[in-house]
């Protein structure tokens, strides 16, 4: 499929009511169709792997055209400037979240720029950063506990950052760390408690949500 034959694609399926509802889930929907993301896996299985096609889906700065590239986009052909040029346009958590977890968190650059974006200023620059590692926890089954281990505490560092998308981020990497296993599951624990100490609301809420989850029975059943 062709460049302007994908756009042309996005075009005919967008919904100006789901540009709507996506506004009100603090979605930015400039430059949005409004198309859902099952039509664009769709959309990415008839196209298949096209690396070049995906520099141009980015480049037309559509909304959904990016959630596309990430999409189809290959991992092993991404280089370190492209997520640093990529990173930068974020501009929406669902791209940003979309971005991470279908592309950067398989290329072998994923643990370098989790904890490089997680000292970022920039809202959507950081949030990539924890949702990376959040991403990582649950797609990398063979990934060593230690490389999870120097992640938490980049998270407590981080865990008084009351930005929403920021906040919300950081919990999620934290809980998907702590689901991997017991032992992760233990110091994640150990870690939301230390967490729960500080002085902040945005602390305050990432540890207890944190620990709600991790210490719940359905999580716990299924580590015994």
């Amino acid at each position: 499929m062709q460049y302007r034959q994908v756009l042309k694609k996005l075009r005919s399926l967008s919904e100006p009511a789901a540009v709507k509802g996506m506004a009100r889930f603090g979605i930015n929907t400039k430059n949005a169709y409004g198309v859902s993301v099952p039509n664009l896996r769709k959309i990415a299985r008839e196209i298949g792997t096209d690396h070049t096609l995906a520099q141009q889906l980015w480049a037309s700065r559509i909304h959904e055209a990016r959630i596309l590239a990430s999409m189809i986009d290959d991992p092993k052909e991404v280089r370190e400037e492209q997520m640093e040029e990529w990173v930068r346009d974020f501009d929406s958590w669902d791209v940003c979240d979309q971005c991470c977890g279908n592309l950067f968190d398989k290329t072998e650059f994923v643990f370098q720029k989790a904890v490089e974006w997680s000292k970022k200023d920039e809202e959507f620059v950081k949030r990539a950063g924890f949702v990376l590692m959040a991403a990582f926890a649950v797609h990398d089954k063979e990934a060593n506990d230690k490389e999870f281990v120097k992640f938490l505490p980049i998270i407590k560092r981080e865990a008084t950052d009351e930005r929403n998308f920021v906040k919300k981020a950081v919990n999620w990497a934290l809980r998907q760390i702590g689901k991997r296993n017991l032992n992760l599951n233990r110091m994640a624990i150990k870690a939301a408690k230390e967490i729960q100490q500080l002085d902040t609301r945005a602390a305050k809420w990432i540890a207890s949500d944190a620990l709600r989850e991790l210490t719940s029975e359905t999580i716990q059943r299924k580590f015994r």
